[in-house]
């Protein structure tokens, strides 16, 4: 009966298993280098998928019927003893029916049953993924391309952007690609990008979507062995040591790499199955390639255990306080209702702000745009708010953004988390073909000091000048620089399809229309001044002075959701 047979077979395999992990167990004390256990792991779960076959074969009834040919069977006649009348056969199985075993196979059904749905659902997830994902900028394209020269990877890499992930994945084994967030492209500094994009080609070159599709297979059929998961958790935490180290090799920058991974930290990822080839406890990977030692027993890590150990790195390497705060501030209701100001923070840990609304201060305190904050009460655009706040005359101005972002959670109690959601976007492409922009002048713009003030008169280095009148001027900026920029005056994301990546100079004029509700004018209360018929709206102008297009789409962003905030406390 193959149903107990079926289910002897699932009873054998709890001492099968527990066998083969003791051997493996013992095995991987000798083993030093992360890939050596992972081969181990590897091959300890492949006993595993193994050992209920080769059980099953034995199980095999032993009274099947032979064929014999004419003479053999009249040679041994004689000898064989008669066989039982087919009835008694009938009554006297060669296994016994034992009901708890017709059970024990029940739930076995069901729960492989619910693990391979789920499978299932993984690998729908992922096609959605790969359908609905858009080509990354050329830029990035070119680095996914060098990357994979240099790390050996064979076969051709895509990378792509998506919403529905919210950290980098490996999707694929014939035709493999990276999909990404675009807010991580956007927002991370560009070499813990590169770091990233090499530990997913790593997992490319090392065949981890095929293994992993194994991998999950066995967690399906042998789910309820805890050895099982126990072997395949090891393997998900090597394998995932593998592709850092191979990161970190190529990057040679650790401290940039463990900042890239916390940021991944608090990043929620899409479930998908078999797909994913990651894994691993991301505390345990930090602490690992910081060189500390972790406690033996433990559960699995978790986002806040990952940024825990990140902040205890910065603390190794001599790092700053993570937010420091004002000294003395004070925050009023502002009753005079005076034309808004707010001073961008400056050296010395100085801010002031006049009637300023908290959705003012939200976008100077996170470096975001008004377009990518979501959610929070409408007061939060209406009212205006004094602040004088003074902190340590030593602070630069990135630190005074600190202490303001201090302030906001302090006396605004202002709780907030990162998303990325599908919004209108416009995309920036050439707009006769390739974009070819003026070479920049020599001498045309003085350095930034990045610790002090901006310069006057004279245009600073790659910063953008914004005037109410419509006009946009910039010497040797780049298109990140100026897509921002045109984000900001248009209140809209602006995203960047030309592939360009050198620098340039800009001297855009347009007439302000609706369109162009960004600029400083609005944000300082006062009307702008009458449009000059003649000039083109910004679109034409971009088209017209810098060979630019702009074209509506929708697209993945990054916001800030307003989590919870309440009106400041008294002084």
């Amino acid at each position: 009966m193959n149903t107990m047979r079926l289910g002897w077979t699932l009873v054998h395999f709890l001492w099968q298993g527990g066998l083969i992990a003791a051997a493996y167990a013992v095995a991987r004390r000798f083993q030093r280098g992360s890939n050596d256990r992972y081969l181990l792991g590897c091959a300890a779960l492949a006993l595993m998928l193994a050992a209920p076959l080769v059980t099953w074969r034995v199980l095999a009834p032993a009274d099947a019927p032979y064929v014999a040919s004419a003479d053999q069977t009249a040679r041994v006649a004689s000898a064989v003893p008669a066989a039982l009348p087919a009835m008694v056969r009938a009554e006297v199985p060669a296994v016994k029916d034992i009901p708890w075993l017709r059970w024990a196979v029940t739930v076995w059904l069901v729960g492989a049953s619910l693990l391979s749905l789920r499978l299932l659902g993984g690998w729908m997830t992922a096609a959605r993924v790969r359908a609905g994902a858009r080509r990354a900028p050329a830029v990035w394209c070119a680095t996914v391309e060098r990357l994979r020269r240099q790390l050996g990877v064979l076969r051709s890499v895509s990378l792509r952007v998506s919403a529905m992930v919210q950290s980098p994945v490996a999707v694929g084994a014939w035709r493999p690609l990276i999909v990404v967030p675009v807010g991580m492209l956007a927002g991370m500094p560009a070499a813990q990008v590169e770091a990233l994009l090499a530990h997913e080609l790593a997992h490319i070159r090392r065949h981890d979507y095929l293994v992993n599709l194994l991998q999950s297979l066995a967690e399906a059929l042998l789910f309820y062995h805890p050895a099982v998961w126990w072997v395949s958790g090891h393997i998900r935490a090597e394998r995932e040591r593998c592709c850092d180290d191979a990161a970190v090799a190529l990057s040679g920058d650790v401290i940039g790499y463990v900042n890239a991974l916390a940021e991944l930290a608090g990043m929620r990822q899409v479930r998908l199955g078999a797909v994913a080839a990651n894994g691993g406890s991301l505390a345990d990977r930090i602490a690992r390639l910081l060189g500390e030692s972790r406690p033996a027993a433990r559960k699995h890590g978790t986002a806040a255990a990952a940024v825990l150990l990140a902040a205890a790195a910065f603390g190794l390497y001599g790092q700053e306080t993570p937010r420091p705060s004002f000294q003395v501030a004070s925050v009023k209701l502002n009753t005079e209702n005076p034309p808004n100001r707010i001073l961008r923070p400056m050296p010395g840990g100085r801010l002031t702000a006049r009637n300023a609304s908290l959705q003012q201060l939200i976008v100077v305190a996170y470096r975001v745009q008004k377009y990518q904050l979501i959610g929070g009460p409408s007061w939060m655009e209406t009212d205006g708010f004094d602040i004088e706040a003074k902190g340590d005359g030593d602070a630069n101005p990135n630190q005074t953004i600190q202490m303001l972002q201090s302030l906001l959670g302090d006396r605004f109690k202002l709780a907030l988390h990162r998303e990325t959601r599908q919004l209108p976007v416009y995309d920036a492409i050439g707009a006769k073909g390739a974009f070819h922009p003026p070479a920049p002048e020599e001498n045309g713009c003085v350095p930034m000091d990045p610790t002090g003030p901006p310069p006057r008169g004279a245009l600073p280095c790659g910063v953008p000048r914004i005037g109410m009148s419509g006009v946009i001027d910039a010497a040797k900026a780049t298109m990140p620089q100026l897509v921002m920029t045109l984000a900001m005056v248009l209140g809209r994301p602006v995203i960047d399809q030309t592939g360009f990546k050198g620098t340039f100079d800009v001297h855009l004029k347009f007439a302000p229309d609706g369109n162009t509700q960004g600029l400083p004018g609005g944000a300082l209360g006062a009307a702008p001044p009458d449009p000059d018929p003649s000039m083109p709206n910004i679109f034409g102008a971009l088209q017209e002075q810098l060979g630019l297009k702009l074209t509506s789409s929708k697209g993945p962003v990054e916001v800030l959701v307003i989590d919870h905030v309440e009106r400041p406390t008294a002084n």
